[in-house]
């Protein structure tokens, strides 16, 4: 058990620059939040559902972060600053990270099977800040939601979802960032959607010109054969 937690701090460490120690990893409330979860959802498991959400409501009193004690969640789970809200019926992986102000909700439960109204993350995701995934939708392993992204359809493995409603954008990273990308996108503004389609109409517009040029061309060159052959048939 002991093991299993300094493997859980040096993950956190692992994904935030600001750690300088073990202990200080000990004052995040993200830390606490999850520490208080475990709790709740043993009560949650055992049916005794007013103490676990009374473990709940301290808790989002104490750290600002709000876990439904039914929501499961796996191994090295860490939340960066807070302010987030996760489901009752979410379901989280292994090596998971969320970000401040991100959301796993929930839709009307006939959308999902069996009352699930809250999406299932896979291992590895990164949750940039201000992202809501909504529904009972699957979230890929190793996939990242960008800032602000509006996720309501499943994602697949590995992919880089943005805008409202996300959708998969072509990202690349960086071979020293493979591993981690804070915030789950380069900072560039070349990888912000709405640079991104200015650049895809620009690539529209020049193949466009080009176009028109081999058309001129063609015209031309029809209109100087045209030429000729009515000068050959009057010197005749």
């Amino acid at each position: 058990m002991p093991g299993r937690f300094i493997t859980y701090l040096d993950s956190i460490q692992a994904r935030d620059p600001a750690v300088r120690s073990r202990w200080e990893i000990l004052l995040y409330p993200g830390v606490w939040a999850l520490g208080f979860h475990r709790v709740a959802h043993r009560l949650f498991r055992a049916r005794l559902y007013l103490l676990a959400r009374l473990v709940n409501h301290f808790s989002r009193f104490m750290t600002a972060i709000d876990i439904h004690p039914g929501a499961k969640i796996g191994r090295n789970f860490f939340i960066d600053h807070g302010f987030v809200v996760i489901g009752e019926t979410a379901e989280i992986g292994d090596n998971v990270t969320m970000y401040q102000g991100s959301t796993l909700g929930g839709t009307n439960p006939t959308n999902g099977v069996g009352g699930k109204r809250h999406p299932t993350i896979g291992d590895g995701v990164i949750i940039s800040l201000g992202a809501a995934i909504l529904g009972p939708i699957y979230v890929g392993k190793d996939s990242r939601i960008g800032a602000n992204a509006v996720v309501t359809k499943d994602v697949p493995e590995g992919a880089t979802m943005l805008g409202i409603p996300a959708k998969p954008t072509p990202v690349e990273v960086k071979p020293e960032t493979q591993a981690f990308v804070p915030y789950g996108t380069p900072c560039s503004e070349r990888f912000d959607p709405a640079t991104q389609k200015l650049e895809i109409l620009q690539c529209e517009i020049d193949t466009l010109q080009k176009r028109v040029a081999q058309l001129l061309e063609e015209r031309d060159a029809q209109a100087a054969k045209q030429s000729s052959g009515r000068k050959r048939g009057g010197a005749a």
